[in-house]
């Protein structure tokens, strides 16, 4: 496995010829980060260069569909497959809503790629719900990878991340980003800045966002983004990102602000490229245990994609965003 992975992240460095940064001059005392659990790992030499928390179990949220994907193409199902979404991918356990009506049906490809990108729970349900022997099936291949690469502090009850059950560190979360490194499909789908999809039987047209902006931002050279939140899980990011000529994981875990976890990204930046970093907001202290709780939030058009004649206006809809 580890030269597999050593492979991979060979082939996403090789066109860079600028020396790389000396992150060993670099003081970790100097990056201040707001999220509670983090980790920077060199991925070229697979080493840690900062860590905050890094073997603390927390909840994950929506990280837990980059496991979704891999069980999803190991499984090496028809990606041409049509699926329709049916009663059993709604969320019963917070009541988030969707846009992927029942009976929305899409290729197998595109429940993947919305799952990734736009962080679709009822995608990934039905990616699930869709695998030989179902969900429960599904969620025991997810176990077992977790354990088949090491993240022995890792833990999986669905699919969507929804369930804050879900539960791993910000160090396993870094096995799993440079294993979800090896399938250009998550490389592709997670890097996507929007799409349009056209659900049947209908023909509507829908647009989707990618959770994480930063991956529409030229500067950054992003080549895996996931994002992820619900109440217990706070606000949660990671990527693989070329920065000063070099791979880097970045794992980012609950950060409390709406914007907490794309600053502490720069920051990390900043501190890799300069050996210096901006001061992080003070987070708030947790008194008491998280709790599940509900967003209102509005959905835009993708700013990025092409426009689709006749296609049906984005809705307001109530979800808990990843």
């Amino acid at each position: 496995m580890k030269r597999r992975l050593s492979l991979v992240f060979l082939t996403l460095t090789a066109s860079f010829a600028v020396a790389a940064a000396d992150v060993d001059s670099r003081d970790p005392g100097k990056l201040k980060l707001a999220s509670v659990n983090a980790v920077v790992v060199d991925a070229s030499e697979h080493r840690s260069v900062y860590t905050k928390g890094a073997d603390d179990v927390t909840p994950i949220a929506s990280l837990t569909k980059l496991m979704t994907a891999i069980v999803t193409l190991d499984a090496k199902l028809p990606m041409d497959e049509s699926i329709a979404i049916d009663t059993d991918d709604f969320d019963y356990l917070k009541g988030t809503k969707s846009r992927l009506r029942i009976g929305a049906t899409l290729p197998r490809r595109e429940m993947l790629r919305l799952a990734l990108m736009s962080s679709e729970n009822r995608a990934a349900s039905a990616l699930a719900r869709t695998y030989p022997g179902g969900t429960e099936a599904f969620v025991v291949a997810m176990n077992e990878k977790a354990r088949a690469l090491g993240m022995t502090r890792t833990s999986y009850a669905d699919p969507t991340g929804l369930s804050p059950r879900n539960v791993s560190t910000a160090n396993d979360l870094a096995t799993l980003v440079a294993a979800a490194a090896e399938y250009s499909e998550i490389r592709d789908f997670t890097t996507t800045p929007s799409h349009y999809v056209e659900v049947q039987p209908t023909g509507q047209v829908l647009g989707f966002n990618n959770t994480n902006h930063l991956v529409s931002n030229s500067s950054w050279k992003i080549q895996l983004s996931k994002t992820g939140y619900i109440r217990e899980a706070g606000k949660c990011l990671v990527m693989l990102a070329t920065i000063a000529s070099k791979p880097f994981v970045i794992v980012l875990l609950d950060s409390a602000g709406k914007y907490t976890r794309q600053g502490d990204a720069q920051r990390v930046r900043e501190w890799l490229e300069t050996g210096r970093s901006s001061a992080a907001p003070v987070s708030a202290t947790r008194s008491a245990p998280k709790a599940a709780k509900l967003k209102t939030v509005g959905y835009s058009a993708p700013r990025h994609a092409k426009r689709v004649p006749n296609a049906k206006p984005i809705s307001q809809a109530k979800a808990v965003r990843a």
